[in-house]
Formats: structure tokens, C-alpha cells, sequence
């Protein structure tokens, strides 16, 4: 989603070097990150490697363009590829090399120039407060004229989709055959505003979003540069927040510079952007969809207390849902999340569906607009986790569909009405006829239910198992993996908590048992291990009923015959027809 961000003077790209003019003096202002580790090179580069090993070979090759289109969203190194490129077009170095090229290993006889915008044969020329034909005009005026000292005129002309259409009609005919002499580089952040006669005139080059992982390491330089220690979180958090743009992460990494007192750590950075700890946040995330709107609103208000953004609160949640969502899909959570993050990701991916985990996206996406328009964000936030908590409970339409049906089978058809006789004048009672004008046998399914017998547990495996029908997922979840049973005796149970598991999870167990089956129950706590989590048991016993078949002769045949195939999972033959229950809350 879209974060805050502040932005600082200068260049608009990705950066790592240190220009000699900038570097810091005694007495001399402070320079920006974002200027001050602006690339000189195309090595300096980073995230671009596809459009420079193109221009490699166009120029090895001769086969340089006319003119040129950089394209991206902001911060990716527009400008600053401009700059570097119009160096590359007039590199010289007395003595040395005398031609065109992206080699730019020492500083050439025009390149400080370039570099540092005075080049007189390198005209930079803003769109935006030069937007009208007279502008272009003096562009093609000058066109006519040869370089004073360089060996190539360029133009470079930053966010050109902001020229009038008059003045992009009269750069056409200039732009189609320019002289030898001069070369066109335009950038933009809108490639829909520029015209297709205009784009179809140039070389195109889209600038990508820089990775967040290739992000965190650059700013880990950078911070090794400037001599302050930095925590790999913060880093991490730094990236994230960027979304792709290397300039507005070096602003953020300048305020937390800022900020700090000799080391940046995670917490400040999360505090200065007004984010909340993401292990805070899947905890609000489990609340959400295990339907406790208690326990949801209150980690919401004490996130909100600590300083957490109300919008940008519900955005983590809605990446939590995309990190548990790739779990579930793919089994790779993100690659900036923590190892202990990301074995909570998988945890939950392996008892919530797809159908779930979509709804909660489309629901929090749909949410964080509302909470953008309404008055109180905080008041707005809160009323869409409780919408989502709720209907993170209810069953989807094709459960509720295989229940009507299963209801329908047990109860039988209705009996057939009894035929009137020929000297009756009355019509037959329709539906909405009470039951003493209807001659025919009430239906079972209308009768009032029978109180439903209290569950009888024979061994821990029954009572897991029912706390899965009664879907309490996260509980469930935490039965199987992160306990291990010492004693089974009902009403009595002890437990021995594993690495992990939560801290109020004998009480809030015992709660719920005592509201089940209307006895009290005991759950207690041992110090001692016994029994492997109930997890492990069974997917061992999984492994090893796949392995016994992979040794069957049939399937040793098969997979002879196919060598990429392999035996991912076992089902009874009766149950291998059916589809994979998506609607409800458990996997």
C-alpha cells in the first residue's frame, strides 16, 4: 500500500558513489544521503541491470539511438541515468580514450561538468515549468548549432508528459531527424500522457523498482560509510517502506540517522513512521480470524496507543494476509521477514483457506479507503476489524449450501398431500397455511432441536479434534504443535508447553471445555515433557504411509515411466472425488 514518506532535494535514482564536490568539509553544510551517494557510473547502479547491459552493447556495437525514453516511478534514477548517459556520449580522457562509451572507470574531461549540471553542451530542461511551445522552440533553435567544446549536444528534458501538445507537434520533425551532433534523453513518471508519435521517435527504457532486499544491502553500505550502526530490522523496515524507490529510502535512512544516538534500531524507525512491531501485528491478525472482537479491539487500541498509524495499521495487516497467503500458495511467507515471523505465517497458512485469506484482503483494502475518508480513522479502523472478525466466523455460501443439503437428506422427503374429494369447493392450503388446515405429516427438520449431547473425549486426539469442529483454529493450532501431553484422565489434562506456545493457553483451554461439556475441568502444567506434539506424530506417519506406497511395484512403475512425478499425499479411494473445502475456516 501507499506509505507517507518525505522526500529530500536532488537527484532521482539509486545511488553509491561519492562525488568529490559533495564530500563532506569541515565548516561545509550537511549534504543528503540522497545526493551526497548519487552514482557517477552505470556500475554505481543498482536494480537496472537489464537496461544497462543493453546500452553496453549498443555501444560496443555502435548502434546508439537518437533519443531516449527512461521511464519509472519516482526515485528509481531517471535523471541521474540521464546524467550518467550524456557522460557516457562525451567521454574523453586527454590522452586516453577519445569515443562513446559506459566504461566510465576514471573522471573524463567533461564529466565533472555533466555531473554536476553546468555543461554547456548539456542542456537540462524541466517539463513541468516549461511546458509551452516557445520553450521547445529554443530547443530546436539550438538544435541547429554544433557542441562548444563536447563532442555531442544532449538534451535531456525531465518529466516531459508535462509539455502542451503544441510543443510536443513541434519537437516531432526535430526528434524524427535530429543532426548527428545531437542526441535527446526525456524522462517520466506517466508514460500514458506521452504521445505515441513521441514514444515511437525514441528508445525506451523502463527503470524498475529496485528490490527490497537489494535495497536493505545498499543502505547497509551506505550506513557502513556514514559509521553508524544500524540494526538489520531497521534496515528491513527502511526497504519495505521505500516500495521500490532508492532516493525516498535514503530520505527515511537520513531522518533516522537523525533520529538516532550512535545505532538505529528497529523500534525508533517503526516509531518515526508511525508503524506497528509486526509480531504485534499477526497477533491482531490471529484476534481477526479466530473472531475474538475483544481481544481484537484491545490490541488495536494499545498498537494505537504506542504510537501505530491507523491506516497504516490496517496496510500490515493487509501484508500479514499476503505473507500468510504466498505460505499457503507458494510456502514462501517474504523474503524481509523474520526466521520466527515467518514460521507464524506458515502456522497459520496451514489451518486458514484461500477463500478466508481473500476475503480479509478484499475486506481490509476496501477498509483502509474508508478509514482515508472517514473523520476519525482510529474510530473507522476499529469498525472494520470488527466487521472482519465477524465475518472471518461465518460460513461461506458453498458450506452453508452442503449443510442445507445434509439437513435436507437426514430429514426425508415430506409426505404428499392428501387429494381433495371431487365434491370439495376449497382449494388446497397453500405453504403459508397453518398446520392444522394441512392434512399431511409435519416435517421432521421443522421440529424443535434436541439439545445436543455433551462431547465425550476417549483420548486427547477426540478433544483436538473437537476443538477443530467447534472452529477455534489458532487454539487447535496451538494443541498440535506446541504441546506436549503429559496425562489424559478426564476432567483432568496436563500439558508441558513447548518453545512458542502461548502463555494463557491451559486457561483459556479449560474455558472452553467447561462451556462444552458443562463439567469442570483441570488443565495443568508440567515442567516435564511427555508425548511428541500430535503435529509431528501425524505428519511422520504421513511420510512414512507415502514412502511404503513410493515402494509399491505399481507406483515404482509409474514413476519410472514419468521421472519428474512423485507421491505428494494419500487419500482413501472414497474421499478422492471430493473437492478441497475452501469455504470454511480450516485447511
Amino acid at each position: 500500500m501507499a506509505r507517507k514518506k518525505s522526500t529530500s532535494a536532488g537527484g532521482d535514482g539509486p545511488l553509491d558513489s561519492t562525488p568529490a564536490a559533495e564530500q563532506k568539509a569541515p565548516g561545509a553544510p550537511y549534504v543528503v544521503l540522497a545526493r551526497k551517494y548519487r552514482p557517477q557510473s552505470f556500475e554505481d547502479l543498482i536494480g537496472q541491470e537489464a537496461m544497462v547491459r543493453t546500452l553496453r552493447n549498443a555501444f560496443e556495437t555502435g548502434r546508439i539511438a537518437q533519443a531516449y525514453m527512461l521511464t519509472g516511478v519516482r526515485g528509481v534514477g531517471k535523471t541521474t541515468t540521464a546524467r550518467i548517459l550524456a557522460r557516457a556520449l562525451n567521454y574523453s580522457v586527454p590522452g586516453g580514450l577519445d569515443r562513446p562509451t559506459i566504461a566510465l572507470a576514471t573522471i573524463g574531461q567533461h564529466c565533472q561538468a555533466i555531473i554536476e549540471s553546468r555543461h554547456p553542451d548539456v542542456i537540462e530542461m524541466d517539463a513541468a515549468s516549461n511546458t509551452g511551445i516557445d520553450n521547445v522552440r529554443e530547443i530546436i533553435e539550438s538544435v541547429r548549432y554544433h557542441p562548444t567544446s563536447a563532442r555531442t549536444k544532449v538534451f535531456i528534458i525531465d518529466e516531459v508528459h508535462m509539455l502542451s501538445k503544441g510543443a510536443f507537434n513541434a519537437l516531432l520533425k526535430t526528434l524524427e531527424e535530429p543532426p548527428p551532433h545531437v542526441k535527446f534523453i526525456f524522462a517520466t513518471t506517466e508514460i500514458r500522457k506521452v504521445p505515441v508519435t513521441v514514444l515511437s521517435r525514441c528508445q525506451r527504457f523502463d527503470l524498475r523498482r529496485v528490490d527490497a532486499s537489494v535495497l536493505a544491502a545498499h543502505f547497509e553500505r551506505i550506513a557502513g560509510k556514514e559509521g553508524i550502526a544500524i540494526e538489520a530490522e531497521a534496515l528491513q523496515t527502511i526497504a519495505r517502506v521505500a516500495e521500490g524507490s532508492v532516493r525516498d529510502g535514503l530520505s527515511i535512512l537520513d531522518q533516522a540517522f537523525a533520529t538516532s544516538e550512535g545505532k538505529v534500531n528497529a523500534r525508533s524507525v517503526r516509531a518515526m513512521l508511525g508503524l506497528a512491531d509486526r509480531g504485534r501485528v499477526l497477533d491482531l491478525l490471529e484476534a481477526v480470524l479466530r473472531g475474538d472482537g475483544k481481544a481484537t479491539l484491545d490490541q488495536f487500541a494499545s498498537l494505537y496507543k504506542d504510537g501505530a498509524d491507523p491506516i497504516e495499521l490496517l496496510g500490515d495487516l493487509a501484508e500479514a494476509v499476503h505473507g500468510v497467503t504466498r505460505a499457503k500458495i507458494a510456502e514462501a511467507p517474504g523474503d524481509l521477514l523474520s526466521q520466527e515471523e515467518r514460521k507464524r505465517c506458515i502456522a497459520l497458512a496451514a489451518r486458514l483457506n484461500v477463500g478466508l485469506l481473500s476475503r480479509a484482503w478484499q475486506m481490509l483494502l476496501k477498509g483502509i479507503e474508508e478509514a482515508g475518508r472517514a473523520p476519525d480513522a482510529a474510530t473507522a479502523a476499529e469498525m472494520v476489524l470488527v466487521r472482519l472478525a465477524y465475518v472471518a466466523m461465518l460460513p461461506s455460501p458453498d458450506e452453508v449450501v452442503r449443510r442445507i443439503n445434509a439437513r435436507g437428506s437426514v430429514a426425508g422427503p415430506v409426505p404428499p398431500r392428501r387429494a381433495p374429494a371431487a365434491a370439495d369447493s376449497y382449494p388446497e392450503p397453500d405453504d403459508e397455511s397453518p398446520p392444522e388446515d394441512r392434512d399431511v405429516a409435519p416435517d421432521p427438520a421443522l421440529r424443535a432441536p434436541a439439545t445436543p449431547a455433551a462431547p465425550q473425549f476417549s483420548s486427547f486426539e477426540d478433544l483436538v479434534a473437537y476443538v477443530g469442529r467447534r472452529r477455534e483454529v489458532l487454539l487447535m493450532t496451538e494443541l498440535e504443535e506446541r504441546v506436549s501431553l503429559v496425562r489424559f484422565e478426564p476432567p483432568q489434562v496436563e500439558l508441558h508447553l513447548l518453545a512458542g506456545a502461548a502463555p494463557g493457553l491451559a486457561n483459556d483451554l479449560k474455558q472452553k471445555l467447561d462451556q462444552w461439556t458443562g463439567k469442570r475441568w483441570g488443565v495443568s502444567l508440567s515442567r516435564e515433557p511427555g508425548a511428541r506434539p500430535l503435529g509431528a506424530v501425524r505428519r511422520e506417519g504421513k511420510a512414512a504411509e507415502i514412502e511404503a506406497v513410493r515402494q509399491l511395484p505399481a507406483v515404482k512403475a509409474v514413476l519410472q515411466h514419468f521421472p519428474g512425478a512423485t507421491v505428494t499425499d494419500i487419500r482413501p479411494i472414497e474421499d478422492a472425488g471430493n473437492e478441497d473445502d475452501e469455504g470454511s475456516a480450516l485447511g
